[in-house]
């Protein structure tokens, strides 16, 4: 019974410490990591994504295949999320959380907001997205091997990864 009794408390630790470890979002390879600017017009904009690393793979080719939804980031869904109603190529953004999708390829990029945001980032359903716009992806300054996002005051989004910077303005 004592045996019983103690194999048992040991079960129960072992399975909380583990489901806590696996909580910890913070220890992941690659772990989430938050942007957020207020822009000149007042618009509060907030990226949460997790950051992979190319690891000497190409984008478009063998890693993050062209023509496909990408979760624009690793583990969950990246949030976007925007405190006002904004414009982004003169299309209406209502204020919310939106998962933030892209669908690279080599002219041309489609950045979607998603009306699902709290999701692991593969399970993506097209019926859901609140608003898609096409930008041109330009050859970056400077090589990025881990995914970077970067806001600035006056709304421009910068996606910059490997050779590769996608931008889109928020208005």
């Amino acid at each position: 019974m004592k045996k019983t009794l103690f194999a048992a408390i040991v079960f129960t630790m072992v399975t909380a410490f583990s489901a806590s470890a696996q909580q910890d979002k913070s220890k992941r390879v690659s772990p989430p990591i938050t942007v957020t600017e207020t822009t000149k017009k007042g618009a509060t904009i907030t990226i949460t994504y997790g950051q992979p690393a190319l690891k000497g793979r190409k984008i478009g080719t063998d890693f993050v295949p062209y023509g496909k939804v990408w979760r624009t980031g690793a583990n969950e869904a990246t949030v976007f999320e925007t405190d006002k109603d904004v414009k982004i190529k003169g299309q209406t953004l209502p204020a919310g959380k939106y998962g933030l999708y892209t669908i690279p390829g080599e002219n041309e990029w489609v950045v979607i907001f998603n009306k699902t945001w709290n999701q692991w980032g593969t399970k993506y359903s097209e019926a859901e997205d609140q608003l898609r716009v096409s930008v041109k992806p330009e050859k970056s300054e400077k090589f990025q091997e881990k995914l970077i996002f970067e806001i600035s005051k006056s709304g421009e989004v910068s996606i910059e990864w490997g050779d590769t910077e996608v931008e889109f303005e928020i208005k």
